[in-house]
């Protein structure tokens, strides 16, 4: 076993014994781990409470060269999330990342962006961001970081362009789209990850219409910084229409729907 040092982001805890806990990180150096850590709820523990859900920490911990489980030896506390202050909402919107984090990501796989990103999400949220943008933000720079970036601008089925053709499918679903391009419709399939040109629509389940005001806003929020996104103007309709077609895609990405979505509202109605 050889001995590793990590800069982690606390996202899970649970007890293994009277006095140890086993716990998951995410790391900056090797992406998600487990590990327990022997002794660590002793009133006197190498640990420094620095493994409390929320928590940023330096680690040391032996690694494993098979799955069993890490032994984590020292951990200091670098900061703690203290988003509760901030309000129940964005204490929920907390937990979500981290629930996030540990459903969507590979255990020893590596992500330093998605590291950072989640450091900063958690950081503006403990400030008081607005969870309403803050919540879609998140879930898409994850989806594009682990490989699951819902398509935009091209036919997630025959690699086609799509926009611009939204009058059209709207048409052809008996829908006016007239004088307003809020009132555009774009397909989008749950199950393919991204927008349908309507020659591929036919036959294709779990696809809902999609406003062009939505996708224009997950263009917009695309490349931003959780700091950026306070600066946005994004209707708090079209955030909302936002939110609801995100959490389903997490939904079908997952297979079930996570936990946090009841506290957080993310029913995608």
């Amino acid at each position: 076993m050889s001995a590793e040092q990590a800069t982690a982001l606390v996202l899970r805890t649970y007890d293994f014994s009277e006095s140890s806990l086993v716990v998951t990180l995410f790391t900056r150096e090797f992406g998600k781990i487990r590990g327990i850590a022997k002794g660590a709820k002793r009133p006197k523990n190498p640990f420094d409470f620095a493994l409390d859900l929320l928590s940023l920490c330096r680690v040391v911990f032996l690694r494993k060269s098979s799955e069993a489980l890490h032994i984590i030896t020292e951990a200091k506390l670098q900061r703690r999330f203290r988003v509760e202050q901030s309000g129940l909402p964005r204490y929920y919107a907390a937990l979500y990342v981290a629930e996030l984090l540990n459903a969507m990501t590979d255990e020893e796989d590596a992500h330093p962006e998605l590291f950072d990103v989640s450091e900063e999400t958690l950081t503006v949220l403990q400030k008081g961001g607005d969870i309403q943008l803050l919540v879609p933000f998140y879930e898409l720079r994850i989806l594009d970081l682990t490989g699951h970036s819902p398509a935009l601008d091209m036919c997630v089925s025959c690699g086609e362009s799509v926009r611009g053709r939204a009058s059209a499918q709207s048409r052809e679903e008996g829908h006016p789209t007239s004088g307003a391009n809020a009132r555009q419709e774009y397909y989008f399939s749950l199950l393919d990850g991204g927008v349908l040109c309507g020659r591929c629509r036919p036959g294709k389940r779990g696809v809902v219409l999609v406003p062009a005001s939505v996708i224009d806003a997950m263009e917009e929020l695309r490349g931003k910084t959780p700091r950026d996104v306070g600066s946005l103007h994004i209707a708090p309709s079209v955030s909302g229409q936002l939110r609801g077609l995100l959490g389903q895609y997490v939904c079908h990405l997952l297979g079930q729907r996570p936990r946090m979505h009841e506290y957080l509202g993310l029913s995608g109605r």
